[in-house]
Parts: C-alpha cells; structure tokens; sequence
C-alpha cells in the first residue's frame, strides 16, 4: 500500500466535517433557489421555447465552465444550443449569434465586463436576452429581457472567494430550464436516442425491433406436436427454448430447458407426451416496440434468457435472447 494514503479505516474527522457543511451550505442555497422562482422563470422558459435558432450560453470564468455543460445538457434533450466565449465574442465570435437565436448569460456579480459587447449585441438586434444573476440591479441584470436571480448564498469558500454555491445554484437552474422546455415540447426516449446513439446509454434506448431473430428463425410448435419432434425443433434454432402456438397462432406456452428436466424425472416419460404437456403456460413476452432495456428489466426479473416478441394478438413476430442485449450493450 501506498506509504502515504491513510487506511480506510481512519476517517479524518475534520475533512468529513467539511464535507458536509460544503454540502449542507449548497443544498440550502438550492432550497431557497426553488423557493424564490417565480413567473419570470416560466417568462424564460416560453422565450427559449419559441427561438428557432440555437440558444446561445455565454459566461466567463467559473461561470463560462457551468454555462458549456448547461449549453451541453440544451443540446442533448433537444434544444438546439452551443456556447460562446463572451472574450471570443468580442474578437468575431459575435457574427454567431443571429437573429432568431436567445442568450443565455451567467454571471453572479452580473458585472462581468467580458459581457459588454455580447450584451450591447442582443440589444441591437432584438435578441432575446435571458440572464442568471445574483443582483436583479447588476448592468447585466437590468439589461435582460429575463433575469432569474439566484438567491443570496454564502459561497462554501470559507474565504467566500471561489465561486461554489453560486456556481451550484447556476448549475442547477440551467438544468431547470433544460428540463422545462424537454417537458413543454414532450420530448420523449426515442428523440433522446437520436442524440444518445453512443455507449450504453444509447443501447438501453434501442427498441426491441433493433435487436431481435426475425419471423424466419423461430423456434415454433403446436401442443399437439410429439416431444421427440419438438426437441428436434428446439435444438435446431438453439435458442434454449421452443414457443408453443395455439390454434390463431398466438403464443400460448413455452418449453425452456427447466420444463425439460422437470419433465425427465422418474416417472416423466418424456418421449411418449406432447408439447402441450409440457410447456409452461402464459410465458413472459415483450412488444417490438418496447425499449430494449424493457426487455432487459423483464429478464432480469423473471430469472430467464430469452423472450418471445409479440404483436398485439400476441402472435410470435421474433425472438431476443441476453446475449443479443450483451452483444448491444444494453446488459
């Protein structure tokens, strides 16, 4: 073990303590956050829900960090957005921002002089103007069309110098915005995969229909069938299963490798029964259209490996099995 790190067991008690009160400090500050909203915030929302451009996001310092992510988070739940350095905007970076375009600006002091230009921008031509400050009477705060102002907070800088609960606060108010206007416009999963479709966040969003063994590799029986034919069928698709099918071809049981060695114990006689005696009726399935991880969470629960894929007369339209979903990377 490494000479300088402590055992685990030996919690420096100070450390702890400052721990908690740096989270206790900004957990109240986002308490009175959402306590002072008001219509203004609902006046931000419907401004950035009518711009049919991109949502600018501008900040300097600390506060230009927090506004990337915010600009991020716009652009991955479907309002359209990037951010601009306001010292870039001063030196061309303002021939981005256009008409048909909002402005998001954060600032605490609302006294950010690296604004001015981008500011002066808005007002010329007609661009609307939101603003997160901390001081409605701030130069930033009285030239916005919008300013939601964050509650006064004490930073948990003890020196009350570096930006921490302020930047908190912004943080979790641009998440706000985000998420009101993904609600307002009913964005739902499958607009969320399209600018997701990486990693395993995007894998969890593919549907069923992705992922399953088409019509043409079922493995399929009728009750009537004869074991010995309905093993053959069973091992020639190698799914570890064989879907029954009644008389409308909806999927009426399953025969899965447990239904095999309970049926083999003494006195089982195997070979001389039928699928329908055999089979576990009702099995679980799942839609085409349902979300992969739907299917995952289905498994999972049910303890098994392979689902049937059903149409709404749950007649067999494919078959997914675990090693699909962990070839996808959904598992």
């Amino acid at each position: 073990m490494d000479q300088g790190t402590p055992p685990l067991n030996s919690p420096d008690i100070e450390s702890l303590e400052t721990a908690r009160r740096v989270l206790r400090l900004e957990a109240a500050a986002l308490e009175a956050t959402a306590a002072g909203l008001d219509a203004r915030f609902d006046q931000a929302v419907q401004l950035l829900a009518v711009t049919t451009g991109r949502v600018v996001v501008s900040g300097m310092g600390k506060s230009g960090h927090v506004g990337r992510k915010i600009a991020a988070t716009f652009a991955s739940t479907g309002t359209p957005a990037q951010f601009v350095h306001p010292g870039e905007a001063s030196h061309g970076d303002l021939g981005m921002i256009i008409q048909g375009d909002s402005v998001l600006a954060l600032s605490n002091s609302g006294e950010t002089s690296e604004l001015g230009d981008l500011v002066a921008h808005t007002r010329r031509f007609g661009i609307p103007l939101i603003s997160i400050v901390g001081r409605p009477s701030s130069t930033l705060g009285r030239d916005s069309d919008v300013a939601l102002v964050l509650p006064a907070a004490q930073e948990a800088c003890p020196l009350g110098l570096a930006p921490t609960t302020s930047t908190t606060m912004q943080l979790a108010l641009g998440d706000a915005l985000a998420v009101a206007l993904l609600e307002r416009r009913g964005f739902g999963p499958e607009d969320f995969r399209v600018f997701h479709p990486g990693g395993k966040l995007g894998a969890r969003l593919s549907r069923v229909a992705d992922l399953m063994h088409g019509p043409e590799e079922l493995p399929l029986a009728t009750p009537e069938t004869p074991m010995a034919e309905a093993l053959v069928a069973m091992t020639a698709r190698r799914f570890g299963c064989l879907g029954i099918t009644d008389a409308e071809g909806r999927l009426a049981g399953i025969i899965t490798d447990g239904d095999l060695r309970r049926a083999l114990q003494p006195g089982g006689a195997l070979l001389t029964r039928r699928a329908g005696e055999v089979m576990t009726r009702q099995p679980r399935s799942v839609p085409a259209d349902a979300l992969a991880a739907e299917a995952l969470r289905i498994m999972n629960e049910g303890s098994i490996t392979t689902l049937f894929v059903v149409d709404a007369e749950r007649r067999p339209a494919g078959i997914l099995h675990i090693h699909d979903l962990l070839r996808a990377g959904v598992a």
